[in-house]
C-alpha cells in the first residue's frame, strides 16, 4: 500500500464510529492467530487445515493453486473434493520469482512421498506467467508417472465470438464436448 492509500484509510477510519474502529482493531489483532497449514500452505487457525484434516476428501487428486484465496474460489463451486497445495505465486524471472521462491520443492516432495496421488491439477491463472509456471511444473511432474492436468479454457457464458481472442477460441474448439 502506498502513502496516498494509507492516508485515505486514515481519513476513513477517522469518520467511522469509534466502536467500529475498536471492532476492527480487535479483528486485526485476531489475525495474529492465523497460521499456515503445514500440508497445503493455506491460511488456517490450526494445522492441518480443515480441508487437509477431512478424511472424506479424495486424496488421489491434488490441485495446485497460486494463492490461498484460490482455494476458496474453487471450493465455492462444490465441484472439487480433492486436496490442495498453495504454490505461493507463479514464475516471473523479471521480478525475481524463480522456482526456489515458490513451493516447487514441497510439491515435488509431496508427490514423490504420497503414492495415493494419481492426478495433479494445475489450477493457475492463464497469464503468461501462469502458463510458464504450468509448463515448468508439467516437465517436473510428468516423469513422476502421475497424470498432470490443467483447468479447461474456453468461452464464458454470455461471451460473443466476435470479442474472443484466438487462443481462447482455439482452446474452446479443442475442448468441445457433446451436448
Amino acid at each position: 500500500m502506498g502513502p496516498k492509500t494509507a492516508l485515505r484509510y486514515v481519513y476513513y477510519l477517522l469518520k467511522i464510529p469509534k466502536n467500529d474502529v475498536e471492532v476492527m482493531a480487535r479483528m486485526l489483532i485476531a489475525l495474529r492467530t492465523i497460521n499456515v497449514c503445514d500440508q497445503c500452505y493455506t491460511y488456517s487457525e490450526k494445522s492441518p487445515c480443515s480441508i487437509c484434516a477431512d478424511g472424506k476428501r479424495d486424496a488421489s487428486v491434488l490441485c495446485i493453486v497460486e494463492e490461498p484465496r484460490d482455494i476458496a474460489t474453487i471450493e465455492s463451486t462444490n465441484a472439487y473434493q480433492g486436496r490442495y497445495l498453495v504454490l505461493g505465486g507463479v514464475l516471473n524471472p523479471i521480478d525475481g520469482i524463480t522456482p526456489d521462491a515458490l513451493r516447487v520443492r514441497e510439491l515435488l516432495d509431496r508427490v514423490k512421498a504420497d503414492e495415493q496421488i494419481r492426478e495433479i491439477i494445475l489450477a493457475l491463472s492463464p497469464t503468461i506467467q501462469g502458463e510458464t509456471t504450468m509448463m515448468y511444473l508439467s516437465k517436473q511432474l510428468v516423469p513422476l508417472g502421475r497424470r498432470v492436468t490443467r483447468l479447461a479454457r474456453g468461452l464464458p457464458i454470455g461471451a460473443s465470438l466476435e470479442y474472443a481472442d484466438e487462443i481462447t477460441l482455439g482452446d474452446a474448439l479443442k475442448g468441445r464436448r457433446d451436448t
